[in-house]
């Protein structure tokens, strides 16, 4: 191993930040065992030079095994989803317990914890949110964030029991392309995909902070090495609002497609779609409307401060996202993806510019003095 270099365990290794930290991991000359249970996934690690655990995150007893003579556990393991929100809860709630416990049990001294600026909460004012911010999202009763900020509640009081250092690590909304290029989306960056395939009909008026998976990846190192005991870091990045970031892939790809820009307002009637007479689940996932319609914007200058935390330029971070998803798209990679409802209703937006409907908007939008298209 190169000097410095240490024996670590990765959970979550072929996810999209995990693939990317076990990368970081092994270019820095580190000695990288990997957990899984299914072996065919571990081709989306792109071929890294890496040791293989075989182990259930909700299972003690094999991580303990796969934590055997390891200094450090990244726990990137999670479930960015809504539901099923017993999976939701295990996975982003429980596991870090247990992760924390089997540390301990394997004299794993530091355990790096990965999180998510959904279990902060977004922005009540405007500003930025920062690692002090009380946990307020349960207000929005989103399962995701409910269970990230459980998760890191449990993970601190094991530490506290058992003497393992645990950092966290709050990333925003992440964007890139996969280590493993062939894959045909992963959930953070499907705004973009479903953009450039043309299946995205309308955005909530709301925004989040932008931030490269590479970036992420590296500062997971760092706080390896430099984060306090306790403390959780924002990884932030450029704080943009949803309308910003559809009218910048439009820019940066050339592909132009007519979204209706729905009004914050409006969001909490769609997440009760029985009010409008709509099953529920009608489009989207009722939760989609609250996540989207928020302000998920953040100050990274803690970790910046602490950690030497630092982010690249957004259309750098944008262009390899919309460069990866056409690669797929000339690829054939969603040929056989049937059509939905939002494909459907995209399709509509397409043929209401042809009919002036697009400009019609741009007019009202001078009047109303707020945005009602975007993506032209």
């Amino acid at each position: 191993m190169a000097v410095g270099a240490m024996k670590v365990c990765v959970t979550g290794a072929t996810g999209f930040i995990g693939a990317h930290l076990v990368a970081a991991l092994v270019k820095a000359g580190h000695d990288v065992r990997v957990t899984y249970r299914d072996k065919s996934r571990l081709e989306r690690l792109g071929g890294a030079k890496v040791r293989t655990a075989k182990a259930d995150v909700l299972d003690k007893r094999s991580m303990k095994r796969a934590l055997k003579d390891c200094e450090i556990l990244y726990h990137s393991a999670g479930y960015v989803a809504a539901n099923p929100a017993e999976r939701v809860w295990q996975l982003n709630a429980l596991s870090p317990r247990i992760a924390v416990e089997a540390a301990a049990e394997a004299g794993v001294r530091r355990v790096v914890l990965t999180s998510s600026i959904a279990a902060v909460g977004p922005t009540a004012n405007g500003k930025p949110v920062d690692e002090n911010q009380p946990y307020l999202a349960s207000r929005l009763r989103l399962t995701y964030g409910d269970a990230k900020h459980e998760g890191e509640v449990e993970a601190v009081a094991a530490a506290s029991r058992t003497g393992v250092e645990v950092v966290i690590v709050n990333p925003a909304y992440v964007l890139g392309a996969p280590v493993y290029r062939s894959m045909p989306g992963e959930t953070s960056t499907r705004i973009v995909g479903n953009y450039l395939r043309g299946r995205l009909p309308a955005i909530v008026d709301g925004g989040a902070s932008i931030v490269d998976v590479r970036d992420v990846a590296r500062a997971h190192l760092r706080a390896a090495k430099r984060g306090k005991p306790g403390e959780r870091y924002i990884l932030g990045g450029h704080n943009v609002g949803w309308v910003e970031l559809i009218d910048r892939l439009a820019r940066l790809s050339g592909v132009h497609h007519p979204l209706a820009v729905i009004p914050r307002e409006a969001a909490a009637l769609m997440r009760r779609p029985a009010d409008l007479g709509l099953p529920s689940g009608f489009l989207v996932d009722p939760e989609a409307y609250g996540l989207m319609a928020a302000r998920w914007w953040a100050s990274s200058r803690k970790a910046e401060r602490a950690l030497g935390y630092r982010y690249r330029p957004l259309d750098e971070t944008l262009g390899a996202t919309t460069d990866w998803y056409l690669e797929l798209m000339e690829s054939g990679a969603f040929d056989d993806y049937g059509v939905s409802r939002m494909a459907l209703l995209a399709a509509g937006m397409r043929a209401g510019e042809r009919f002036g409907v697009v400009r019609a908007l741009q007019a009202a939008e001078r009047r109303l003095g707020r945005r009602l298209v975007a993506g032209v």
